[in-house]
């Protein structure tokens, strides 16, 4: 991966690697047993994904609570006086119809040939509470664009409430190749008849890639460890074997 560089102008704090604590967000530390109940973390697919990222924390001590009133966008929080350091104050504002807007307070370098892409923080997808905000996807090519970076949220809808609060991570960038190039194709008879064969033999011997990883949770779902399994002994095979 490229080496991402930072800057952080004012009262912010410095970006870092996503993160899924445990406890936290990403669930309580309940084991992989009969009994427990799922947690967004027994999900490798997930947590590898969730951790793929540059998350961003919130640096003010004012607690921001977002809402939408009558079809407008309602930003509450006691922001005070100016501090007069060359930062839009508040950082927080509407954006359009059903939109909010954020001046952050980082900038982020990437080398040639890649971008940085905003995303909602992986927390949003775990949080029962619906009250983290939900950043809209953009794509910022940094390697020649040395902003700090505007960031554009949806409204919550009727009855939901965002909140921002001191120390939390509240979205994240992803860094992507700016021009991807991808193409896709259908896989040819050959191609797809071999496919087919090594699902079948995952399905087939499931029973033993998953021995002594099966579980059933207390919402009556069955979980095992063939995924994880298989995962593990792809990164411990040698690259190109």
């Amino acid at each position: 991966m490229p080496l991402v560089k930072y800057r952080v102008i004012g009262p912010g704090l410095p970006p870092q690697r996503t993160q899924v604590p445990v406890p936290g967000w990403g669930g309580e530390p309940q084991p992989r047993v009969d009994g427990s109940h799922e947690q967004v973390w027994h999900c490798t697919p997930f947590s590898e994904g969730a951790k793929y990222g540059v998350e961003l924390i919130y640096p003010f001590e004012q607690e921001l609570r977002v809402r939408q009133l009558r079809g407008k966008v309602v930003l509450e929080a006691d922001w005070g006086p100016d501090p007069q350091n060359g930062l839009m104050w508040p950082p927080f504002r509407s954006f359009g119809e059903g939109y909010y807007s954020y001046q952050s307070v980082i900038d982020l370098k990437v080398p040639h040939g890649w971008a940085v892409r905003a995303e909602p923080h992986p927390r949003f997808y775990a949080d029962p509470t619906n009250t983290c905000p939900l950043a809209v996807p953009a794509m910022i090519r940094t390697e020649w664009w040395p902003m700090i970076l505007f960031v554009i949220f949806k409204a919550p809808p009727k009855g939901v409430t965002h909140v921002f609060r001191k120390g939390e991570p509240f979205m994240q960038f992803i860094v992507i190749p700016s021009d991807p190039a991808l193409e896709l194709e259908a896989m040819g008879e050959e191609e797809s008849a071999e496919r087919e064969l090594q699902s079948r033999r995952i399905r087939d011997s499931r029973p033993t890639l998953s021995e002594n990883s099966t579980w059933l949770s207390s919402t009556n779902t069955v979980f095992d460890g063939t995924y994880r399994h298989l995962l593990r002994a792809a990164k411990a095979r040698p690259e190109g074997a």
